[in-house]
């Protein structure tokens, strides 16, 4: 009978002990974010919305952060202005995030860093590029790809080292684009190239061959395009194949595993920027890449990357600072230098990236090469491209 009265005494206990447990418990740092899952981006969102919700499972599986575990509370933006707006306004106002980290692309992070800075959170931004983005006083913003003047730099350089003399430049209506576009015009004009012309075209497009057509007429050895969404690379190649139009080289602003998949042979020779390749010697990056394929099936992107060492920014920054305080994290992020899975990151007093030059790579084989720059190359390029007519 004794024994039968202690039981709910026990009970009790045990039940007390287990609620002063779950009240210590600390909820998880949330922390949110769009990426364009639907839309003209989702090539490049959902691979980004991977590598966060990547970086948020080994985080916690290394401890989490501050002794919490992280929590990514991540939206689809559709690629939509507006949307990204509102729901950056409704994580931060109503939803009541602990941080916050940035969309895909420069048009995106344009659009939703007026409310980031509004309200004083710091944002870092794993995918976009634009120089004008960091040169309107904002404090709270931070770059970490290569900038996009430089994104089409590496097909310049070694159109220059091979000796051709002419380059045409096409880029999409859009914020990334026209300032990639740029960059590569200036660059050739530095190295003592003729561009013979820049062509600019509206988001949609489908139709290129007046542009090519031009391409052709004009006699071009290189041709540099720029562009947000990746479908408009694939298509520009199928029409210069239609119309034979037999550039030396010819190369994209990015390079994903889906231009391959989708165009096959008629990938070969076509070079792209990328801002990360699993070649590359940065700590964790095989971990990274293991389990990235473990998790999705399919190989990272530098989409992926990008996101992931954003993350892991984020991490080091507020463990550095001991607190979340937006004011503190900015302090850390303004003097940090260190290398994550995605790269090197250091930035000036703008928040403007300055260590991270990015990678070109052509296809080769049907696989990705790392051509340039030479001292982290895997191959040579094959340069020039044959002629449609003599594959």
């Amino acid at each position: 009978m004794k024994i039968h009265r202690a039981l709910p005494t026990l009970v009790l206990l045990v039940l007390a002990a287990l609620g002063c447990e779950l009240a210590d418990e600390e909820p998880p740092i949330r922390i949110g974010a769009t990426m364009s899952q639907t839309g003209a981006y989702s090539t490049q969102g959902i691979p980004a919305r991977n590598g966060y919700l990547l970086c948020q499972d080994h985080t916690n599986a290394e401890g989490g952060l501050l002794g919490r575990d992280i929590e990514f509370v991540i939206h689809d933006d559709q690629s939509e202005t507006d949307t990204a707006i509102a729901l950056y306004e409704q994580l931060i106002e109503e939803e009541q995030v602990d941080g916050v980290m940035g969309p895909y692309g420069s048009t995106l992070t344009e659009a939703v860093a007026p409310v980031t800075e509004r309200h004083r959170m710091v944002h870092v931004s794993p995918l976009a590029a634009t120089t004008s983005i960091w040169e309107q006083g904002r404090e709270y913003l931070f770059m970490v790809l290569p900038p996009a003047e430089l994104f089409l730099a590496g097909l310049i350089e070694m159109g220059a080292e091979h000796g051709y003399g002419t380059v045409a430049v096409i880029s999409e209506d859009q914020l990334f684009p026209l300032a990639a576009a740029e960059g590569a015009a200036a660059l050739a004009e530095e190295r003592g190239m003729e561009v013979a012309f820049q062509a600019t075209y509206a988001s949609g497009t489908e139709d290129f061959s007046h542009i090519l057509q031009e391409v052709d007429d004009a006699g071009v050895e290189v041709l540099a395009m720029a562009a947000s969404a990746l479908d408009d690379f694939q298509t520009v190649t199928r029409q210069m194949e239609a119309q034979d139009v037999n550039p030396q080289m010819f190369g994209t602003s990015g390079a994903v595993s889906e231009f391959q998949e989708e165009l096959g042979e008629l990938a070969e020779y076509v070079f792209g920027l990328s801002a990360w390749e699993p070649s590359l010697p940065n700590p964790g990056i095989d971990q990274f890449v293991e389990s990235y394929r473990e998790a999705f099936g399919q190989e990272p992107s530098f989409h992926a990357a990008g996101a992931y060492g954003s993350c892991q920014l984020f991490v080091e920054a507020a463990e550095r600072a001991g607190t979340l305080d937006s004011d503190a994290l900015r302090s850390q992020l303004l003097e940090m230098e260190t290398t994550t899975v995605f790269g090197d990151y250091a930035v000036d007093e703008r928040g403007y990236q300055v260590a991270n030059q990015g990678v070109f790579v052509q296809w080769q084989d049907g696989e990705k090469a790392v051509v340039w720059p030479e001292e982290l190359a895997t191959a040579a390029p094959r340069i020039p491209m044959p002629r449609w007519d003599q594959r």
